[in-house]
């Protein structure tokens, strides 16, 4: 199961970073294929808006891979669940007050990794002697 939670952190921050990516460079070329429904002169007017987000987004996915590469298994666990607490906060927030599929892309995924990483934590201090 740790395992499996450290794929699915992996995922997830890529994730981050592909939305960091957007949000910061490419709000006005890409987003209005990707968000068609939101006004097109609205994008330059917005630019700023979404880069401060994209920010956001990028400090979740370091905090995700800051998690992975520690060294310790119980800081390990604490840090990743601590920043897949956040994603999973934000996309709860998202899917109230832009689009319920956000918690589908970042939420679900989030707390899957949660739960996968609880239960091999669990299972890990059950094993020791």
């Amino acid at each position: 199961m740790l395992k499996l939670a450290k794929v699915l952190i992996g995922l997830i921050a890529a994730l981050h970073i592909y939305i960091a990516w957007f949000e910061i460079f490419a709000w006005e070329t890409r987003g209005p294929s990707v968000f068609p429904a939101f006004p097109s002169e609205l994008f330059s007017q917005t630019v700023s808006m979404a880069a401060n987000q994209g920010l956001y987004n990028g400090f979740l996915a370091a905090g995700l891979i800051w998690s992975l590469l520690i060294t310790d298994s119980k800081w390990q666990a604490n840090v990743a669940f601590c920043f897949l607490a956040f994603v999973a906060i934000a996309g709860i927030f998202g899917a109230f007050t832009v689009s319920p599929r956000i918690a589908i892309v970042q939420t679900a995924p989030a707390f899957a990794a949660m739960i996968c990483l609880f239960i091999g934590r669990l299972n890990a201090r059950s094993q020791l002697p």
